[in-house]
């Protein structure tokens, strides 16, 4: 063994090190001597038969690599390499991943792009809605040049230039889409305000495609003209259909609160049905927004303790104004006995659902305010013991509108046949309060229930629809709820129902048997039929040594009383699906297509009606979609283009986990758009 000479500043822990270096080398001898030529960051060097060899990383081709044996021709193998594009333009990347404690370097050759980085900008400013002018901005230049110089950043003129090239490549994506498939689009409207207070309409498509996924785009984003008039927004909205070349497809529209509902759906139906463009008479179904009348039902029962809440309010800013009166509030809870382990909570007056938590809260507490009072003689406001019961009752009535809006909150976009159990039990519990003996009571939920008898009469029946085309109730839930909510006058109510989803089946069937031989014909054979039945074509091409060349015949006459029945029929008649947490039920239908083809293409239509034209955890806020300052200041085509770009992208993105590879899987779809 030797032993290297060490220096007068050599540690005694570097000498040994160093030592331990040599002994490894010296008696394994199967580490080769340093690679100094560049050219080994693409060749690994291997031992076969006895002889060195170089292995070239991209196309696994073998050479001669002994240290004799030199670099000159693995240099030439790499120029002309076919899997190596453009060597002599790559760059060498450092891709530095920490494992645990020690740290590996990795060598790749990398192609840059210009082009290819100058989309993945114009993909983030979209994506995040980031200004145009960030281009400009000198500390993003710096970052930029120190992590790419070969980067040549663009202009705020150039960067906004491949943003709208963006959304009309897209837009051209997304009309294919549209002209494709074979089903019906529903729409929602919303409205936006600008930081100048200018009004906005918000147009998004809903449908399911062909392969039975559920699909949200949004189509326009407009401004609207003062006044809001009816005719004013239907012209708008003919104009965005037009445009996309969908009047014909259109099948239902969820309106936002803040329309005229009624005149604006009157005016669209009797434009497409002038233009016949209309599946029934009733087309387009008109929905109200769920979320926004939950809140307006919500809203009436909070105003009838206006009062009440305004003292809660108070009560809890004044006992965290100081840490005195905390200390009063917290022996008034020990003399009481309160043993909650709440905190009194301020509410966010846009938010119902916040005030609906302060009232929670605030009851729990209801003994120790009491004590208070007598503790702090400055406390003079808290709710007395009537209102106190007034607190209660409202909080028991908003309880099931809380509990529905969570059922929905953790699905962005539900279909419509999850709502109708919701909607049945909360104009049950409504029909419950108002028998209530409390005069209290029974006042507000008369008033509320006003205001959801308009929303119930609109939409009861298109969400019955939708739940009966759910195999696991079919018309059971129907037949399940209507007794509990109209009593005796449940049987009609019932037959109403199954009236409307067989008329909306029969104008479905009548357009598909409209591309198809009518019955009749098919029944005789286009007239190849003679006096006896028999039919002559089918006579010509049997074989005549088969006895019962008539048999076929037979059983098909014999037949059509099974036949007679309608998908409608045979889909109501089977037992329903069993309920189960992980039930698809566009899954259910894609698999069911064959089977009840009329029905599924009815389904499809359905289930895609949009129930509200917001996420349904939406409901808790009473307060408008603002534009930011930044988005205000655009002109009108860029708004619309970075507004619908920012959906159509942000909705490829959301498929991908939240993970260390994220940005690698964000660029490979974006890659593709």
């Amino acid at each position: 063994m030797s032993i290297i000479p060490t220096t007068p500043t050599q540690t005694a822990s570097e000498e040994n090190d160093s030592n331990m270096v040599q002994m490894s080398k010296s008696i394994t001898q199967k580490r080769p001597s340093r690679l100094r030529s560049a050219v080994w960051n693409d060749f690994e060097r291997i031992k076969k038969n006895g002889k060195d060899m170089a292995v070239c990383n991209l196309c696994k081709k073998e050479f001669v690599g002994g240290t004799s044996s030199g670099t000159s021709h693995l240099k030439k193998h790499l120029e002309r390499c076919p899997r190596r594009a453009n060597a002599d333009d790559s760059q060498q990347l450092l891709s530095v991943r920490k494992k645990r404690r020690e740290r590996t370097v990795t060598v790749s050759n990398v192609k840059f792009s210009q082009e290819r980085s100058r989309l993945d900008l114009a993909h983030m400013i979209i994506l995040h809605g980031y200004p145009f002018s960030m281009v400009e901005h000198i500390g993003f230049r710096v970052f930029v040049n120190n992590l790419q110089p070969a980067f040549n950043m663009v202009s705020l003129d150039t960067v906004k230039a491949d943003c709208l090239a963006i959304y009309e490549k897209e837009n051209e994506k997304l009309k294919q889409i549209l002209a494709n498939i074979s089903g019906k689009v529903s729409l929602t409207t919303e409205m936006w305000t600008s930081c100048e207070n200018v009004a906005y309409l918000c147009l998004v498509g809903h449908f399911i495609d062909d392969g039975w996924e559920l699909q949200r785009k949004i189509l326009n984003f407009v401004m609207v003209g003062s006044p809001h008039t009816g005719e004013a927004l239907s012209e708008i909205l003919e104009s965005c259909l037009m445009e996309w070349n969908i009047p014909h497809k259109v099948f239902a529209i969820t309106l936002d609160d803040s329309l005229e509902n009624g005149n604006l759906v009157t005016r669209i139906r009797e434009s497409l049905y002038q233009k016949r463009l209309l599946m029934t008479d009733a087309q387009p179904f008109h929905m109200r927004c769920a979320a926004h009348v939950l809140n307006m039902v919500v809203q009436d029962g909070l105003t009838a303790v206006h009062d009440v809440i305004h003292k809660i309010r108070e009560t809890i800013k004044y006992i965290k104004s100081s840490q005195a009166r905390e200390q009063k509030f917290n022996e008034s809870v020990h003399q009481a006995r309160v043993h909650s382990q709440r905190s009194l909570c301020l509410d966010i007056p846009t938010q119902w659902s916040s005030t609906y938590l302060m009232i929670e809260g605030a009851l729990e507490y209801k003994d120790a305010l009491f004590r208070m009072q007598k503790l702090d003689a400055s406390y003079t406001f808290s709710p007395t013991a009537r209102e106190w019961e007034m607190a209660s009752s409202i909080n028991i009535i908003l309880k099931p509108f809380v509990e529905v809006t969570h059922i929905f909150s953790g699905t962005k976009f539900p279909t419509s046949n999850l709502f109708f159990p919701s909607i049945c039990s909360i104009m049950f519990q409504l029909n419950q309060w108002g028998s209530s003996g409390d005069a209290f009571v029974h006042s507000v939920a008369l008033k509320m229930k006003e205001t959801f008898d308009t929303y119930w009469a609109t939409c009861s029946l298109i969400l019955a629809v939708a739940v009966i085309l759910d195999p696991r109730f079919k018309m059971k839930l129907v037949e399940y709820y209507y007794p509990q909510i109209y009593g005796i006058n449940a049987a009609d109510q019932i037959k109403d129902t199954y009236d409307g989803i067989l008329s909306l089946y029969n104008e479905y069937a009548t357009r598909s048997n409209s591309t198809l031989p009518s019955q009749d014909n098919r029944r005789t054979g286009n007239g190849n039929r003679n006096d006896s039945g028999v039919n002559l074509s089918m006579n010509l091409t049997n074989d005549p040594r088969d006895m019962l060349k008539g048999f076929d015949e037979y059983l098909s006459e014999t037949s059509q009383s099974h036949q007679s029945k309608t998908d409608l029929d045979l889909y109501l008649e089977e037992a329903v699906f069993p309920r189960n947490v992980e039930f698809n039920i566009l899954n259910w239908w894609k698999v069911n297509t064959p089977k009840y083809p009329i029905l599924a293409r009815m389904a499809r239509d359905v289930l895609a009606i949009p129930v509200s034209t917001v996420e349904l955890d939406s409901t808790f806020n009473t307060g408008s979609k603002m534009l930011d300052t930044y988005r205000s200041s655009l002109d009108l085509q860029t708004l619309q283009a970075l507004m619908c770009a920012q959906d159509w992208l942000q909705e490829k993105l959301d498929v991908l986990p939240l993970s260390t590879s994220y940005s690698e899987s964000a660029l490979t779809v974006l890659n593709h758009v």
